[in-house]
């Protein structure tokens, strides 16, 4: 039988879906491209934004254009939240929320290792890169998220089974893991383990090379945990930290756990322990939403202030969307989807400047870059420690090496 896989949304989602594909085609399945007329359709949706939401729908009934005849089975956090609807769509044949997501691969490639409350999964396919999942759920519940409800409490996949996981990703020749979650820095509210305990098991797994965090939120980033990266380990200078606002009344609005303050003292603290004569600045990423309710114009300036103050190398930047069910849909100050569009694009401009000026100010130095196999134009990339993307002519002698450059 041939199945075709579709994922829309985070890398978590894709992890799971490369672990679908390796269940499916150890079950015997073929895998083609979702355009292609397959026998079976897997779609890992999204539900971020009412925009994922509606793709996901679109795609299914696509999928279902291409072949009336084909079975549909529909994952991931739409299938969760909207369940019904999704079910309704003609064409599907089974839907599994995100607390049955284990059951997919049992129904269809028959006993295996996906039981639990929690579905380990990491990302094959590409031979410089992984990205391994070590925890799923949130328990923050802030005012404008329905990732709670779509993905459920706070939970982890054991160290032990991560450190397995890491190794099989080693076993294929990949030199980088990257640790993704949905809340990744909470780790180990179901096992009594520690976050730190995990990086330093994954620390001692042979053939990886590199490491980086994919995001965690700025209270779950511990001093002890950014001492023992600074003190020499695979990790890299790298770190993703959601700010969601940069004013003290917008996040105590969100329901965050932190104000800019504390925010500003943590970004400090790493680029004190991390940087320094010889060393590469650290890459800080974060993300920054536009136009929850109650924002005013006064407090978005503010916002854009405290972001020139921190100096960030990139913005992930997105405006609010009203999801039913949360507070912050009811909140008064609804901001109209005009002036969200314009504050996207001021922060997006301010990403830019920031990132280039970032890239600008290590022109010149020597570092160590992965690169990767992909080669578009005669060209191929690769990523310093620090996240710098380097572009040279293609080479396959350095696809998946670790080699010397200068910026």
């Amino acid at each position: 039988m041939k199945i075709a896989i579709l994922t829309l949304g985070c890398k978590l989602n894709y992890a799971e879906s490369s672990t679908y594909e390796r269940a499916f085609i150890k079950a015997g399945f073929q895998v083609v491209p979702w355009q292609q007329k397959a026998d079976l359709y897997l779609i890992n949706t999204c539900s971020v934004t009412a925009t994922a939401d509606s793709k996901s729908r679109n795609l299914i009934r696509k999928v279902h254009r291409i072949n009336p005849d084909a079975r549909i089975l529909v994952t991931g956090c739409s299938a969760q939240l909207r369940f019904d609807e999704i079910k309704a769509i003609e064409g599907v044949t089974e839907v599994f929320g995100c607390d049955r997501k284990h059951l997919v691969c049992e129904a269809y490639c028959g006993p295996g290792e996906y039981t639990g409350n929690v579905f380990p999964a990491y990302s094959t396919g590409e031979r410089t890169r992984s990205f391994l999942k070590v925890q799923d759920g949130c328990d923050n519940f802030c005012k404008y998220c329905t990732v709670p409800y779509a993905r459920g409490r706070s939970r982890n996949v054991p160290i032990s089974v991560c450190v397995a996981n890491a190794r099989e990703i080693a076993a294929h020749g990949v030199k980088e893991i990257v640790l993704t979650g949905v809340n990744t820095g909470d780790f180990g509210r179901s096992t009594g383990e520690s976050f730190l305990d995990l990086l330093k098991a994954l620390e001692k797994v042979d053939g990886i090379e590199r490491y980086r965090i994919s995001s965690i939120e700025p209270n779950l980033l511990s001093n002890d945990i950014v001492d023992w990266i600074a003190g020499g380990t695979k990790f890299q200078p790298h770190f993703h930290i959601p700010l969601q606002a940069g004013s003290d009344p917008v996040l105590k609005a969100m329901g965050r756990h932190y104000d800019t303050a504390f925010f500003k003292e943590k970004i400090d603290y790493v680029r004190s322990r991390m940087e320094g004569p010889g060393k590469p600045e650290v890459f800080f990423g974060i993300d920054v939403m536009a136009g929850l309710p109650g924002e005013t114009p006064e407090l978005f300036e503010q916002g854009l202030h405290f972001i020139e103050e921190i100096r960030p190398a990139f913005i992930h930047v997105f405006p609010y969307s009203r999801r039913p069910g949360t507070p912050a849909a009811s909140f008064p100050g609804q901001v109209d989807d005009a002036t969200k569009r314009l504050r996207v694009e001021r922060l997006q401009e301010l990403c830019d400047r920031l990132h280039r000026e970032f890239g600008e100010r290590h022109r010149g130095q020597k570092c160590s870059v992965l690169f990767e196999s992909r080669e578009k134009g005669g060209k191929m990339s690769g990523y310093t420690a620090n996240y710098i993307r380097i572009t040279r002519d293609y080479d396959p002698a350095r696809v998946g090496r670790i080699v010397e450059e200068t910026i």
